[in-house]
């Protein structure tokens, strides 16, 4: 799988930009702030309807600009497929595939993308959130299907809390609270929450032996690594091997569980259990990666945790692309060497770098400077 031709409207830096791209390794080249990762950013951005960069999608439109539009050529198995985005500050995005007016949601999955950034050190050494992030990324890019499943459970989640809030707030002044529909919400909550959550525990499992092998192929056998699935819903003393991915028996688990944390969450005012209060847990030996492991150690396990994604979605069937973005600059020499060996390889490479000695000389391919918002190929 690979992308053909970006095309972008009023996206980031870009009043307009035309970027064929060749198979096998495209080389960015430019300094710093000249619209690099803002390429990178928008075909990110049709692969999973995000940004790794930014929460929300108004930055990615161009100052002074009403939308932005991304479009770019997919070719998958000799066959071609035209996506396009338009993004839309305070309104709902639009979506076509090939010229055919679809839901957004719809353009999942006709791109699939593994990105490599500096951004992916706070898998490793940042909040929980991240990780939940990457697990639910890579969950959608297998199965397009749990981007609902995932918008369903952050709706009545949202609604949830808002009661739990009101509620918590009624009591602090002395009065009982209304938490008639509480049982309600809390049967929608485990519903979705055990589909989400019955996903994540099948992907973890399949993950793990490619964490292994990225770990042990980036630092040159310096492991073990493992991962492990934290669950809120577990109760004291309960292990995730406990856990079973069949959906009626975690719709049971969960609602036992917010049966416990009841009164937690109506004096918190916040549900306490659930997916969206999970973690993915890093383990170098028997040590947890986040303040324990080094400078080193954290990059070779975020490098490991997107090699995996990458190795995953190859054995579903196809390769994705991948995406380095500004990475070579961040590794030593060591690593920046192995991982270059290991994407090599890929249909599909884009690579960004503020210096060509920056990236390694088997990913010289197709080279493209960057400055002042302009793309121009010179190789």
């Amino acid at each position: 799988m690979r992308v053909r031709h970006l095309s972008l409207v009023d996206f980031r830096s870009y009043p307009t930009a035309e970027v064929p791209i060749d198979a096998g390794p495209s080389v960015f080249v430019g300094p710093n702030g000249q619209g690099k990762t803002n390429l990178m950013e928008a075909i990110g951005y049709v692969a999973t309807l995000g940004s790794h960069r930014v929460g929300t999608d108004a930055p990615m439109i161009r100052s002074g600009a009403a939308c932005a539009v991304i479009r770019t050529a997919i070719v998958r198995d000799d066959r071609e497929l035209v996506a396009e985005l338009e993004i839309v500050p305070g309104r709902a995005n639009r979506a076509k595939l090939n010229r055919t007016q679809v839901r957004p949601r719809e353009v999942l999955g006709a791109l699939r993308m593994v990105m490599f950034a500096p951004e992916d050190l706070s898998l490793v050494r940042g909040d929980p959130s991240e990780r939940r992030r990457y697990l639910d990324e890579l969950l959608v890019a297998r199965t397009p299907r749990y981007a609902g499943v995932r918008a369903d459970y952050e709706r009545v989640l949202k609604q949830r809390n808002a009661l739990l809030k009101t509620a918590g707030m009624a009591r602090r002044a002395g009065s009982a609270g209304d938490l008639r529909t509480l049982d309600v919400w809390d049967n929608h909550l485990a519903v979705h929450g055990a589909e989400l959550l019955a996903g994540r525990l099948e992907l973890v499992s399949a993950l793990q032996p490619f964490v292994v092998k990225g770990y042990d192929q980036v630092s040159m056998g310096a492991g073990p690594a493992t991962t492990t699935y934290k669950c809120s819903a577990l109760d004291e003393g309960e292990r995730v091997e406990d856990l079973t991915p069949e959906k009626d028996l975690l719709i049971a688990r969960l609602l036992a569980a917010l049966a416990r944390a009841r009164q937690s969450e109506v004096e918190r005012g916040i549900t306490l259990v659930g997916p969206h209060r999970d973690d993915l847990v890093l383990q170098l030996g028997e040590l947890p990666a986040k303040g324990y492991a080094s400078h080193g150690e954290s990059w070779s396990y975020a490098l490991a945790l997107k090699l995996a994604a990458y190795d995953l979605l190859c054995s579903d069937g196809g390769q994705p692309m991948l995406i380095l973005d500004d990475v070579f600059a961040e590794l030593d020499g060591g690593r920046r060497d192995r991982l270059a060996d290991l994407v090599a390889p890929a249909e599909q490479v884009l690579v960004t770098a503020a210096v060509p000695g920056d990236v390694p000389e088997n990913l010289q391919g197709a080279r493209y400077d960057v400055a002042a918002g302009e793309v121009r190929r010179v190789r």
